[in-house]
């Protein structure tokens, strides 16, 4: 069945109309798809041609939408996706935007990927997993981020951070003891995302080794939060719960009987 166009108005919107087939209003139109297709007042439309035409006008819609979504940040395949599926966009629709994305350049998950990393090395303290898992969840393919980390996070580089989050972490855990200190350190790179080879590169190069001042003054101050705890034992008792204690927490068996050589001789 043939319809003739008989008025076109324009939408408070800029950009937007919409079409009236034989005075009556069929359905809305987007500037690009009125010139994509030639539609003119007098323009005969036949019910194929008016399908086609609102389907185009849905990915118009969902190309504008998809734009504004972009020229905040980059994004990647998958966000636009969802952001468009939330629009309740059909499939078919949210596809054919994604292609036409990709065709004009501004969806591309390598280059996304790339400048992720790229940000991330120097904005962050996180190693290549967590990066890895973070790129992931925004629905970057593995071969993509292998060949962002591989171009864009040399081990020069990732041992360069390591070092520097090591030295933060040694000088938090410096009233520990120092073996505490260091499995503290090597857990806390590896929760950042290092690997054991980054991270015994960057212990290596921070040679950390024990004072032996602030060592015995962490024992001191943990040794009389224990002593003070355990106060309800007789002596013998209290100094092995205490000793056993401070023994788990890294601290030198010279430097425990020493401490409790001191309980005994103010007892």
């Amino acid at each position: 069945m043939t319809k003739k166009i008989t008025k076109i108005v324009a939408q408070k919107r800029p950009g937007r109309f919409n079409v009236f087939l034989d005075d009556q209003y069929a359905f809305p139109i987007s500037e690009s798809v009125m010139i994509k297709y030639r539609v003119f007042k007098g323009m005969e439309v036949d019910d194929q041609l008016k399908a086609e035409l609102i389907a185009a006008d849905d990915v118009a819609k969902a190309y504008s939408r998809a734009l504004d979504y972009l020229s905040h940040q980059l994004r990647t395949e998958k966000e636009v996706h969802d952001k468009l599926r939330d629009e309740d966009l059909d499939d078919a629709v949210i596809e054919q935007t994604l292609a036409q994305l990709r065709g004009m350049h501004l969806l591309d998950d390598q280059q996304y990927a790339d400048a992720y990393v790229r940000t991330a090395k120097r904005t962050s303290d996180k190693g290549p997993r967590v990066i890895r898992q973070k790129l992931r969840q925004k629905g970057v393919g593995e071969q993509l981020i292998d060949d962002a980390l591989a171009g864009q996070f040399s081990l020069d580089e990732q041992i360069e951070n390591a070092t520097a989050a090591a030295t933060k972490l040694a000088r938090h855990y410096h009233r520990q003891a120092f073996k505490t200190l260091l499995q503290k350190v090597r857990q806390g790179l590896m929760t950042k995302g290092f690997g054991n080879d980054v991270i015994s590169a960057a212990l290596d190069q921070l040679t950390l080794e024990p004072d032996p001042d602030e060592q015995w003054q962490a024992l001191v101050e943990q040794g009389t939060r224990l002593w003070r705890r355990n106060r309800k034992y007789a002596f013998a008792e209290r100094a092995l719960r205490t000793k056993r204690s401070l023994y788990q927490k890294g601290f030198l068996m010279d430097d425990i009987n020493r401490f409790i050589d001191q309980q005994s001789t103010e007892a």
